[in-house]
């Protein structure tokens, strides 16, 4: 199965659920519910729960089994996009090709609509009895990992000093921290997720890990990418923003082929952390490659 169909299936079985794990619209107070589903039913490639499914297949697990925490990742990007999002950040007008939450809701009930979300992920994450058929161990051991991969070592990190870096000469190495941190570790910890609560082995874990610090660190080099050179309408936000904000990219500090060049060169090393997987890893290897292929 190629990646496109693995990603428009798995999508497919997630939006199917989205709406189980959220309040009503008509549940009081309506604002704040009205505007949860709002951006998390705008639209967007469940590319995160995805990756939590296909973690979990690689090592034997069951899709079903980890929907809940999958979902919940899912909860956890809307809430990074919703913040990002507002005035005091990227101060950007389009999300998925709508309007961004505040300028639907206002920047109050955006800041704290990311909250809720970002609460009730959570809330997910860590619910047993739904859950039950994964140890609770391991869903305390993968709840924490994301707390760790959101928090000030992880993507609140990055994204303070990406916002430090706007505007001044950063070094090879800064730029790597930025992006491995804001974007990255998210990515990384939904594949661990995935792994965990399917009882991965150490030796399991530690490739799906690293496959997972490559390909991260590659998706935001390829969205870099696309800021300058993607359509509006095709990646459904504000294009050229990044280069407007003068923000630490990798097409500014190595050109546009070079970065190209580097991000292939991550997805194959992350691929190859995945040898000691049989075929039920595939999605994860055609998810790789396509990483460097998307055009928005």
């Amino acid at each position: 199965m190629s990646a496109a169909q693995y990603l428009s299936e798995g999508r497919e079985f997630i939006d199917a659920a989205i709406c189980r794990y959220l309040p009503e619209e008509t549940s009081y107070p309506e604002s704040i519910h009205k505007s949860m589903l709002y951006s998390v039913l705008a639209g967007g490639k469940r590319l995160r729960p995805v990756l939590v499914i296909a973690a979990a297949e690689a090592v034997g697990g069951d899709r079903q089994h980890v929907l809940p925490f999958s979902v919940a990742t899912e909860f956890v990007h809307t809430y990074t996009l919703i913040h990002d999002d507002l005035p005091a950040l990227d101060n950007d007008d389009l999300r998925r090709g709508k309007p961004t939450n505040h300028k639907v809701f206002g920047e109050a009930i955006a800041i704290l609509t990311g909250d809720a979300l970002l609460t009730q992920a959570f809330y997910l994450m860590t619910h047993t009895g739904l859950m039950d058929s994964v140890p609770e161990k391991c869903l305390l051991r993968a709840a924490h990992d994301m707390t760790s991969a959101l928090g000030t070592s992880g993507m609140i990190g990055g994204q303070v000093v990406d916002i430090e870096s706007e505007g001044k000469p950063i070094d090879a190495e800064t730029l790597e921290y930025i992006h491995a941190h804001k974007t990255g570790q998210l990515i990384q910890a939904c594949i661990r997720g995935g792994a965990i609560l399917s009882q991965a082995t150490s030796a399991q874990l530690s490739a799906l890990s690293t496959y997972g610090a490559h390909i991260g660190l590659a998706f935001q080099i390829i969205d870099d990418i696309l800021d300058l050179t993607a359509d509006e309408s095709q990646l459904g936000k504000d294009v050229g923003s990044d280069l407007d904000k003068e923000k630490a990219t990798y097409p500014a500090l190595y050109g546009l082929e070079d970065s190209k060049k580097k991000a292939e060169q991550l997805v194959e090393e992350g691929i190859a952390c995945l040898e000691i997987f049989d075929e039920r890893a595939d999605p994860l290897r055609e998810i790789g490659r396509f990483f460097v292929q998307r055009t928005f």
